[in-house]
């Protein structure tokens, strides 16, 4: 089952799942009932609105269904509530499902082991997505500052999403989070660490939905073999010990 089926992510799903070998056996959208149709598929993948994602999790949940999340923005309580969820079935939730991201995840942590606190280097992280998206920072930013936040045990408040005014000098304990929008940018995702006479940029662009959508239905074939959990596409793609 495709949940948010009219969608930009759920017409390019659609478009590739029989090269893919899967069937999308119902798409749902606004108006349509999914626990009419929940019970003829395998696996459910959700790719809605914020606040479509936990009553669909809550039906998979009933009925025994793993679940793909692709959904981002939604609010603390909303997400508490569904990745508890996970402890029923096999959830994948990712702000992200291109291989070409997840790697961005692996080498931004895999730098941020070096680049680490004790180093003079300052983390920040840039991205840029189409005029139409409605949450920033984008998922994938938020999973990039997470990486980061651990490997310099900082919290929320050590983020500073934009600058505007006199705002003083940058503290060592801060990572800049920068959000742009525009176009019909797909997404565009950069992580720098800007230090004395020396800088190092990692950065990722995507100019294709198709390969967010591979990446889900990798994710959904996946997901029907694990046990109940809360996985990432990470998981999926063996990038974790």
């Amino acid at each position: 089952m495709l949940n948010g089926a009219r969608g930009r992510m759920g017409r390019a799903i659609a478009s590739i799942a029989e090269e893919k070998d899967c069937q999308i056996v119902a798409g749902i959208d606004l108006g349509d009932d999914p626990a009419a149709v929940i019970d003829e598929c395998d696996v459910v993948i959700d790719f809605s609105l914020q606040e479509a994602t936990l009553p669909v999790a809550r039906l998979t949940a009933e009925r025994g269904k793993p679940i793909v999340i692709g959904t981002t923005g939604q609010s603390v309580e909303d997400r508490d509530a569904i990745t508890a969820l996970s402890s029923l079935i096999p959830m994948v939730w990712a702000g992200n499902f291109s291989t070409g991201v997840n790697l961005l995840f692996y080498l931004t942590q895999k730098a941020a082991e070096v680049l680490d606190a004790e180093s003079d280097f300052d983390p920040e992280v840039i991205e840029m997505h189409h005029r139409h998206k409605k949450d920033a920072p984008s998922g994938t930013a938020e999973r990039l500052l997470e990486i980061l936040k651990e490997s310099r045990s900082l919290g929320d408040a050590d983020v500073a999403h934009g600058r505007q005014g006199i705002t003083g000098e940058r503290p060592a304990a801060q990572i800049g989070s920068h959000s742009l929008r525009g176009g019909d940018v797909v997404g565009d995702h950069l992580v720098m660490f800007a230090g004395s006479g020396e800088r190092l940029e990692l950065t990722h662009r995507a100019t294709d939905r198709v390969i967010f959508a591979s990446g889900a239905l990798r994710a959904a074939k996946w997901a029907v073999t694990q046990p109940a959990g809360l996985y990432s596409m990470q998981d999926v793609l063996g990038l974790t010990a």
